[in-house]
């Protein structure tokens, strides 16, 4: 289920969210852009050796989660949900908002019987293709079924809360291109020094203000 996209109501919305969710100290792997002493870290570092300790699911709620995202988002040659952290960002969002917690822990015990009854295993214990073909036909139209109303209401949360941690996380913006990802330890001198046409520049001032004035009087 690669491809997913954000429309600009859903990225100025994360945007928003992530600004909050970015103070926070429980996340491992999920890193809002001015994280740089942490994204400097090897891409394996980063996705592997997660010692992040779920805020709201619990164990077995939370693999399904990363699991969930995973497919949303898959690593398909390049970064995907799970080297961004988007399950973390998932937990922290759903510890810090009371109004969607009951649709999370329902819609997961909704997945795991509807796993159960159409396969004989919860969700996770699933193998990829059977995983996928449970989620085809909660996320694309053509393939609805009347009885999977709440699975695909769910599915649509999940959807979105992964758009939201992925395209909020350094590999997210990355893959956009945002500009607030350049970041300097210090201020980078000109690359042309040696450029003759550069003696001819002079001081540059504001206009309406003296060189006498910008002077710190003694």
């Amino acid at each position: 289920m690669a491809g997913q996209g954000m429309d600009r109501r859903e990225m100025l919305r994360a945007m928003a969210l992530a600004a909050a969710a970015s103070r926070f100290s429980g996340f491992d792997r999920w890193v809002f852009a001015h994280d740089h002493t942490r994204a400097s870290r090897p891409a394996a570092e980063n996705a592997g050796g997660s010692s992040y300790q779920p805020q709201f699911f619990s164990s077995h709620e939370y693999s399904t989660i990363a699991r969930l995202a995973d497919l949303i988002i898959p690593s398909d040659g390049s970064p995907g949900a799970a080297e961004a952290g988007v399950s973390e960002f998932i937990d922290f969002m759903a510890a810090s908002d009371p109004k969607i917690q009951f649709r999370f822990r329902y819609g997961l015990a909704w997945l795991d019987a509807h796993a159960l009854r159409l396969q004989g295993r919860a969700f996770v214990e699933l193998t990829a293709e059977q995983q996928s073909e449970i989620l085809g036909c909660l996320a694309y139209r053509e393939r609805f079924r009347p009885d999977e109303i709440e699975g695909r209401a769910f599915f649509n949360l999940v959807r979105e809360y992964t758009i939201m941690g992925f395209y909020t996380s350094r590999a997210g913006l990355e893959e956009l291109d945002y500009p607030g990802l350049q970041f300097y330890a210090e201020s980078p001198e000109c690359p042309h020094k040696d450029d003759p046409e550069h003696r001819r520049l002079g001081a540059v001032e504001a206009p309406g203000i003296t060189s006498s004035e910008l002077r710190v009087k003694s």
